[in-house]
């Protein structure tokens, strides 16, 4: 019996357990076993197994989708994303368009009555000054371009203001306007020899004074219109175009008071826009040293 083959001993059984081990030791579970660890392990679109199993967390489906366009349901998902990122974001051409508009609000009625005081300028000194400036006729006719240009400085500003009218041009030529018609008045007065030109030079140097002192200011605040300073404007109005006209009696009379009244308020209101203008300097000043301060510690 010692002689015998093991293989022949077992018989078919006998050779089938010894080509198992032959071939690696492998038997039909543990050959399942492997084949399924493969397809788990195997990487790409054919086995898909394990990394399709981790793929599907939560997570994953959510990165896939927003990085997939055919991850969103009936390929519309990245559509509407960028539907709705276009209709957020503004054009190309939007800030081009804005500033198209904000050029085209120039033209607007407030700065129209601002542009019409200014062509009014030129006309009232034609006005006043033909014929020699003496022809009761012509000084109508220039104190009618006079009251309107002082009618449509109180419009335009209001207008600016209660219909979001203004712009940067409206700051600049409405004061500028102001200052033109009134010294063009003033200055012609007295080379006719109506108005003293002390006068005209307090006037016009307060004026011309006020107006740089609020720019050498404006980098600490703005100095407000104050209601004295509403009433000179009014005054001066009413006085100059008192003196356009030509007055005899007592209207002559009475247009000598209401000039002086204008002298008068044009001193003092200047006098306070002063006060104002060193009193906004120190709070600035003290305001950026209180923040230096801070900012060091």
């Amino acid at each position: 019996m010692t002689g015998v083959p093991a293989s022949a001993a077992g018989g078919p059984s006998g050779a089938r357990r010894a080509k198992g081990p032959a071939s690696g030791g492998l038997t039909p579970a543990s050959g399942r076993a492997l084949a399924r660890e493969a397809r788990d392990t195997a990487p790409g679109e054919s086995g898909g197994g394990r990394a399709r199993r981790d793929a599907s967390s939560p997570e994953d489906i959510r990165a896939t989708a927003s990085s997939s366009p055919s991850s969103s349901p009936e390929g519309t998902g990245n559509a509407g994303t960028a539907e709705a990122q276009g209709s957020t974001r503004a054009p190309r051409g939007g800030k081009i368009a804005a500033a198209a508009v904000d050029q085209a609000s120039v033209w607007n009625i407030a700065n129209l009555l601002t542009m019409l005081r200014l062509l009014l300028v030129p006309a009232f000194v034609m006005l006043m000054l033909a014929d020699g400036g003496y022809d009761p006729a012509w000084r109508s006719l220039a104190w009618a371009a006079f009251a309107i240009a002082m009618i449509t400085d109180l419009f335009d500003g209001h207008l600016a203001r209660t219909y979001n009218l203004v712009t940067d041009f409206g700051k600049i030529a409405d004061p500028i306007a102001d200052k033109a018609i009134m010294g063009a008045a003033l200055i012609c007065l007295s080379a006719l020899g109506d108005l003293p030109w002390w006068v005209t030079g307090v006037i016009l140097g307060r004026e011309l004074g006020i107006t740089l002192l609020r720019f050498l200011v404006i980098r600490y605040g703005v100095i407000p219109a104050s209601r004295g300073g509403k009433l000179k404007t009014l005054t001066q109005g009413v006085a100059v175009g008192m003196y356009v006209l030509a007055l005899t009696g007592w209207l002559a009379t009475l247009r000598w008071w209401v000039m002086a009244a204008a002298v008068v308020l044009t001193v003092v209101t200047g006098l306070d826009y002063v006060k104002q203008a060193i009193v906004l300097r120190r709070q600035g000043i003290a305001e950026r040293e209180a923040a230096l301060e801070e900012t060091e510690e």
